[in-house]
């Protein structure tokens, strides 16, 4: 039984925050230019070396490294987009990055799984991919979806198996971080039409979007570049996210950090702009740190996080921001702080996106009920962003003065009518048959499992299906032909 996707509510903010000034700003920008100019940055890709120097850049062929003047960078991303529409599988879906708010997805490209019948920990399979799809689908919390966790039951082209099985389970966008070959791409974007229904509509609203991952320091990987070239060409948004380490892939300083993952973000999107001018890009800063004991991976300040959106727009495209993703080993406090941090701090700087909802371990491991349990911190989070209304139903004057000193407001219609909207939640403080509270964990997995049960999105029509399927067989014997 179909059932209706629920409607998609962003992060509305009534108020701003700034948190660079905008010298320090136009410091990060100076730093960027001389990086670029001075440094430089390594790509192996023959494709993207041959457009750089067709464009400016300065190219040694023999080193690979590029080297980009201030006058270069800044002509290609005048070409770069400020805002463009991320398509839904219908446009109730669509996501106009030109709206004052934030879209946040889930987060994406985990290995392991806590099995959702077993509660066993197991590698993740592309059913996983497909059942995260159908939650997200129902809420409303999230407003484009991530395949959460890697299809390892489909080794050959386990990318093209997420993208199928994210398309079949969810009318909202997809976005996927794991497409890093051309011929992967090239199905990719087939795919992407068959769904969109069109080339042209594809391009007007396409339903699919790339992240591609740089390589700190100061690197790009080739086949990630022509993956991201194939993306552009046919009018796919492609973003480019750093994730310097502070201390080891990066300087020990947090401004070091931020200076070395921009420099390397603007790299690339300066490439898409020579190449293919006016493609919408997007920017995205995720540094990490290096734990000084042990040498794993840890997660950085929100803060740093939010820098990243103010670095976006400073560059004049839309971004996408941290929100949520978290290193602590198992589902709790740990884990729903940094996401509740980030997501606030980064809505409030102006982040048109952002990702991270789901998933613990460094982005690993997926619980089945961490996404109902992380819309209880998202929807705080949206409560707290949206201000104060101060009009005259909302002040409620009169009927103060109705009820008056020692009266009580429960039996006022106002009372009933507004009770309404102060959005309780189905999770927390629910009451157990012994007068106390039940254990929020317990409730968030059974409401995992009704939804799971209940919650069957409208599918792709048979014949876009079969061309997903067709489509997928094409690039699997090519790709085995590459091995």
């Amino acid at each position: 039984m179909v059932s209706q996707t629920s409607q998609i509510e962003p992060v509305i903010p009534a108020f701003r925050i700034q948190i660079l000034s905008d010298e320090q700003l136009e410091k990060f920008k100076s730093n960027t230019f001389t990086i670029l100019e001075k440094t430089g940055f390594h790509c192996p890709s023959e494709k993207a070396l041959k457009i750089y120097a067709e464009h400016g850049g300065v190219v040694d062929f023999d080193t690979q490294i590029v080297k980009l003047s201030p006058d270069v960078i800044l002509e290609a991303l005048s070409h770069a987009p400020r805002y463009y529409t991320m398509g839904g599988r219908t446009e109730a879906f669509d996501l106009d990055l030109s709206k004052e708010c934030t879209h946040v997805a889930t987060d994406g490209t985990g290995t392991q799984t806590i099995d959702y019948v077993t509660r066993e920990l197991r590698s993740s399979i592309k059913d996983d991919v497909a059942k995260s799809a159908r939650i997200s689908d129902y809420l409303s919390s999230i407003s484009f979806y991530w395949p959460m966790v890697s299809a390892q039951d489909h080794p050959v082209s386990p990318s093209l198996h997420e993208l199928d099985a994210s398309f079949n389970n969810t009318l909202k966008h997809i976005q996927t971080p794991t497409l890093v070959d051309d011929i992967s791409t090239r199905y990719a974007v087939e795919m992407a039409k068959v769904v969109a229904g069109s080339e042209t509509e594809m391009r007007k609203r396409p339903p699919l979007s790339l992240l591609t991952c740089t390589i700190a320091p100061l690197a790009l990987d080739a086949e990630s570049m022509d993956a991201s070239l194939v993306a552009a060409e046919a009018g796919i948004p492609v973003g480019f996210m750093a994730m310097p380490n502070t201390g080891s892939t990066a300087p020990a300083t947090f401004a070091g950090t931020i200076s070395q993952g921009d420099a390397e973000i603007v790299s690339a999107m300066v490439l898409i702009q020579m190449a293919y001018p006016g493609a919408p890009i997007y920017h995205s800063l995720m540094p990490g740190m290096t734990h000084p004991r042990t040498g794993a991976f840890y997660g950085h300040n929100s803060y740093v996080y939010a820098i990243g959106v103010e670095l976006a727009h400073m560059w004049g495209v839309p971004t996408l921001a941290a929100m949520g993703g978290s290193d602590a080993h198992e589902l709790g406090w740990e884990s729903g702080m940094a996401g509740g941090k980030s997501q606030l701090l980064g809505a409030l700087c102006g982040a048109e996106t952002g990702a991270g909802m789901g998933l613990v371990r460094g982005s690993t491991l997926l619980y089945p009920e961490a996404l109902v349990l992380e819309t209880e911190i998202y929807h705080n989070v949206r409560d707290s962003a949206k201000g104060v209304d101060t009009s005259p139903d909302q002040m409620a004057l009169d009927v103060i003065q109705t009820v008056g000193p020692r009266g009580h407001f429960l039996r006022e219609k106002h009372t009933r009518e507004y009770f309404r909207e102060l959005g309780f939640s189905e999770v927390l403080h629910i009451p157990d048959t012994g007068g106390s509270y039940r254990d929020p964990f317990e409730v968030a997995r059974e409401r995992t499992d009704w939804i799971l049960e209940n919650h069957h999105p409208e599918p792709l029509s048979g014949t876009q299906q079969s061309e997903l399927t067709r489509i997928i067989k094409a690039a699997e014997r090519e790709l085995s032909q590459e091995d």
